[in-house]
């Protein structure tokens, strides 16, 4: 099979999954058995394609052309293929999950909740291999929509008015801003297509457009892309956690905030060029608005007693370490942003993954209730505790790699308050996470006693985890987030291509040069 075809492929096989789901919607065991064999589908078909990518090839396939200049088309680089394996293969687990979750706790509507949540990966890979502008602002635009189910899922006043949130900041950005600064790229460069060195280098130095201009325009794309939920377009992502807990893993990991930061660094490397933003200057401003988002949210995740408020308050921080990557537009912040999208992902949604099996089992929201349940449930508490270490950028967790590359960035911009950022968000981590598993372990419950030593063994028989399909994917992911640590050579190699200037580049540095001579 060729790479086109399985781009074909990739694409087509979530939307398989839609129409296997609707059909058997009343028979539940063949609609999630087809969920899941479709996904497990999708990741071979992503392997195969990531291998012929991250060797050099860059497949494409165009579908058709709208209008002049815009078109569907499709072309695979290494950030997006990295980010379609990381959407692919949590997938897998993350349908596994919800399958366990949704019937542990027998929700309604779950034939409903399957086949966005399918829609939503299609979206996902959509985005992920777009060749140009147009085509990445469908794929968000339907994820955007897509997911709006899943948020209001439960139906009550408290989930219509998350998704009034959602919806409302979500498509407002998009539209106001987002879609200003596409038409507006295109009247600039006369193309939309994404291009290693970026496409508006030719409109700076030909003088179409001005320093401010330029700094105008990354403005309207960073804060257009709301689902990166850079402050103050961030309220959407708290708000939506009224959804059930695999459509905060879905939000938070697999796909929604994913795009966003995605969007953000693939326009910072293919439509601005990374040599032009750092020359420039432009994007300095909004490294610091991703520094304060980083700082103030780890604040805010201190202060929330629901535990996934909590952690709805640690994505939005986290989700402005990539952005930072990109404002900072050197290869080692760019490297260490790509590397965030992968790391962030198994971390956070392990975490997630862990808040919904409490919930399950043990019917806790806040982290308060949470004293001497690690004895109850230790392999959640475990894995809640490995991914922390990862999100928090500690070894062994892969985490550590990313906010490294991350600090070097900082260092070779000189951006010292932009390093202190860093440092003490990565204390505030510390001081959100690491106590949710510390006061289950080592505090007793109110309706325990302190020493129940008597009891000789009677941890194990007291285990009350929650069902084997939602406790066996955390437990996978958990351990992702420390494999991440020792493959981390790998990733760097994948992404170092991202960072090369392109042709674009060259050929604004030749006039230059012979004007000089």
């Amino acid at each position: 099979m060729t790479s086109e075809q399985l781009i074909w492929v990739s694409l087509l096989l979530p939307l398989v999954a839609v129409a296997l789901i609707v059909i058997f919607g009343k028979a539940p065991n063949i609609r999630d058995g087809c969920s899941g064999a479709v996904a497990v589908l999708l990741l071979i078909a992503v392997g195969c394609l990531s291998r012929s990518v991250f060797s050099g090839q860059r497949p494409e396939l165009a579908i058709s052309e709208l209008l002049p200049g815009f078109d569907i088309a499709f072309r695979v680089e290494p950030l997006g293929m990295l980010f379609a394996l990381v959407a692919a293969g949590l997938w897998v687990l993350t349908t596994a999950y919800a399958v366990g979750y949704m019937r542990g706790h027998h929700e309604h509507h779950q034939t409903r909740f399957f086949t966005c949540f399918a829609i939503a990966i299609f979206a996902a890979l959509a985005a992920a291999f777009s060749a140009n502008l147009f085509t990445l602002f469908v794929a968000y635009e339907l994820m955007t929509i897509s997911t709006y189910p899943l948020v209001t899922h439960h139906g009550n006043d408290e989930a219509r008015r998350g998704g009034r949130v959602y919806l409302g900041i979500l498509l407002s950005t998009s539209i106001g801003l987002f879609m200003l600064a596409i038409v507006w790229t295109w009247s600039l460069a006369g193309t939309l297509d994404f291009r290693l060195g970026g496409i508006l280098s030719d409109a700076f130095t030909t003088g179409r457009i001005s320093q401010t201009g330029l700094g105008v325009l990354i403005g309207l794309f960073t804060f257009g892309i709301g689902k990166a939920a850079l402050m103050p377009f961030h309220r959407w992502l708290p708000a939506a956690m009224v959804a059930p807990t695999p459509v905060s893993a879905l939000l938070h990991a697999v796909a929604v905030v994913k795009v966003g930061v995605f969007s953000v660094l693939k326009v910072c490397v293919y439509i601005f060029g990374l040599e032009l933003l750092r020359e420039s200057g432009v994007s300095l401003y909004l490294a610091y608005v991703a520094g304060f988002t980083i700082v103030v949210a780890s604040l805010i995740a201190m202060t929330k007693d629901n535990l996934k408020a909590r952690l709805a308050y640690s994505t939005i921080g986290q989700l402005a370490y990539i952005t930072l990557g990109g404002m900072l537009a050197t290869p080692s912040s760019v490297i260490g942003g790509g590397m965030h999208i992968a790391m962030h992902a198994v971390g956070k949604i392990t975490l997630f993954f862990c808040a919904g099996a409490i919930y399950v089992a043990a019917h806790k929201k806040n982290v308060s209730e949470l004293d001497g349940l690690g004895r109850k449930m230790p392999l959640t508490f475990a894995a809640f505790l490995v991914a922390s270490v990862s999100i928090i950028g500690l070894p062994p967790g892969g985490g550590a790699w990313s906010k490294w590359f991350l600090a070097i960035g900082t260092v070779e911009t000189h951006q010292y308050f932009l390093m202190a950022a860093l440092m003490i968000s990565s204390l505030l981590n510390i001081a959100y996470l690491v106590p949710i598993p510390m006061r289950a372990f080592m505090k007793a419950s109110s309706d325990q006693p302190e020493d129940d030593g008597a009891a000789g063994g009677s941890w194990f028989a007291e285990m009350q985890e929650a069902p084997l399909l939602c406790v066996v994917p955390l437990c996978i992911t958990a351990i992702g987030s420390v494999a991440l640590f020792f493959v981390a050579q790998w990733l760097y190699e994948v992404l170092l291509p991202i960072t090369e200037s392109g042709p674009a580049m060259l050929e604004m540095k030749e006039p230059t040069e012979a004007t000089s001579r």
